[in-house]
């Protein structure tokens, strides 16, 4: 199924995309300041730094269009919040694996759900998302420990596995289904599929399974 029959108008994929980001960014800046050593907040400095500017990107997009960033991004804060809240790590190393997933999946569903966009927008959007230099940070500060930790290793695969459901919920949320109808399930399946079929890729790229 081409996810361009069911891209959001441009002015609200922007505002969900630009809050995931800034989401993305605001957990990142936190686990900075709980980071166990100093090169690992060195490390996260550069991560949140690559994440700020993946938001301020999509925010230039947002003015661009004449609109407000604030009115772009309130309405999707509230759902927002509560996938926080839901995927909120319980020490330093399930955050930043919560980083390294819900970030990996969303901006792969927005390069995905780009399609339907104008090509001006999707083409500078596609390049802005798919920046993945922060993700190799973030596997160069968990493999060390994960590969010295068999049940450090353990716990973050679990975690990992648990974060799945809620951020495909939060992709699906994306979809401009015309009120009073569902998606076709079956059309949808193979977007989904690749999704976690990246996401197992990053996982082993962290010695993790997925």
């Amino acid at each position: 199924m081409a996810l361009a029959e069911l891209t959001p108008v441009l002015s609200r994929y922007l505002g969900q995309a630009a809050c995931l980001q800034l989401l993305n960014f605001e957990n990142l800046s936190t686990l900075i300041g709980s980071a166990p050593t100093l090169e690992n907040k060195a490390a996260l400095v550069r991560v949140a730094a690559l994440s700020l500017e993946k938001y301020e990107g999509l925010v230039a997009e947002i003015e661009s269009t004449g609109g407000n960033t604030v009115d772009y991004l309130e309405p999707f804060a509230p759902h927002i919040e509560s996938f926080q809240q839901a995927t909120r790590g319980g020490d330093w190393y399930e955050g930043l694996v919560t980083s390294y997933v819900t970030a990996g999946i969303l901006d792969d569903f927005f390069i995905a759900l780009a399609e339907g966009l104008h090509e001006g927008p999707a083409a500078r959007i596609r390049e802005l998302l798919s920046g993945n230099e922060g993700s190799r940070i973030i596997v160069e500060q968990l493999s060390a420990s994960t590969a010295s930790n068999p049940r450090l290793a353990s716990r973050l695969a679990l975690w990992g596995r648990r974060l799945v459901g809620d951020t495909l919920l939060i992709a699906r949320s994306a979809l401009a289904v015309p009120e009073n109808t569902r998606p076709d399930e079956a059309r949808l399946e193979p977007v989904f599929t690749d999704l976690i079929a990246a996401h197992t890729r990053r996982m082993d790229d962290l010695g993790l399974t997925a």
